[in-house]
C-alpha cells in the first residue's frame, strides 16, 4: 500500500483547471476519453452548485502530506426503471498518480461516506474490460463483480464491453 495519507475533500476553483484538462487532452483521462468536450462547462457547473448537487457530484482526491489533488471521485443518482434508485460512482486520477493505492482507498472512502449520509442501498461502478487495475482497485475497495456488460460503450470506432461491480450497504468497508 502507498505511504500517501489521502482525504476527500469539496472542488474549489483552482481544481477546474484540472477538469478542464480532462476535457481537452486527448488520453489524459485515459480509456474514457470519448473525443473534446466544452472546455468552459466546470466552471459553469462549478458556479452552479459547486459540484454538490442532488443528482451528481465530485470530490477532490487530496494527498495531505503534498496537499495536492491527483484527481477526483464522482456520483450520480442511477436507476433500474423502478422506484429504486443507486449511486453510481467513478475516478479520475492524473496519469503519473495511478498504481500508487490511491483509487482503491479514495474509492472506498467514497462508498463510506454515501453510505453515512444517503439512506440507498446500492454502489455501483463499471469498468472498461481491458483496464485491469481498475477492476483491481475496485475489488479491494470491497466491490464484487457482477458480470459482463455487453456492447455498452462506443469508443474508437468500436462497441466495446464493459464489467459491472457493485458494493452493498451491509458489505464490509476494506477500511
Amino acid at each position: 500500500m502507498s505511504g500517501h495519507s489521502i482525504r476527500l475533500r469539496p472542488v474549489v476553483e483552482e481544481d477546474l483547471a484540472m477538469f478542464r484538462r480532462f476535457a481537452t487532452e486527448p488520453g489524459l483521462i485515459g480509456l474514457d476519453w470519448t473525443g473534446f468536450k466544452d472546455p468552459q462547462e466546470p466552471a459553469r457547473r462549478f458556479a452552479t452548485d459547486s459540484y454538490l448537487g442532488a443528482e451528481s457530484s465530485r470530490l477532490m482526491v487530496e494527498v495531505e502530506e503534498e496537499q495536492v489533488a491527483p484527481g477526483f471521485v464522482s456520483w450520480a443518482l442511477r436507476d433500474f426503471g423502478g422506484p429504486t434508485r443507486h449511486w453510481e460512482i467513478g475516478i479520475a486520477l492524473l496519469p503519473e498518480w495511478r498504481g500508487h493505492g490511491i483509487g482503491w482507498r479514495a474509492q472506498a472512502m467514497l462508498c463510506d461516506y454515501l453510505f453515512t449520509h444517503t439512506p440507498l442501498q446500492r454502489i455501483q461502478a463499471g469498468t472498461h474490460a481491458e483496464n485491469i487495475a481498475e477492476q483491481k482497485s475496485l475489488v479491494k475497495a470491497g466491490f464484487q463483480l457482477e458480470g459482463v456488460v455487453r456492447a455498452c460503450e462506443f469508443r474508437d470506432g468500436r462497441w466495446c464491453d464493459g464489467y459491472l461491480y457493485s458494493r452493498l450497504r451491509n458489505d464490509p468497508s476494506p477500511l
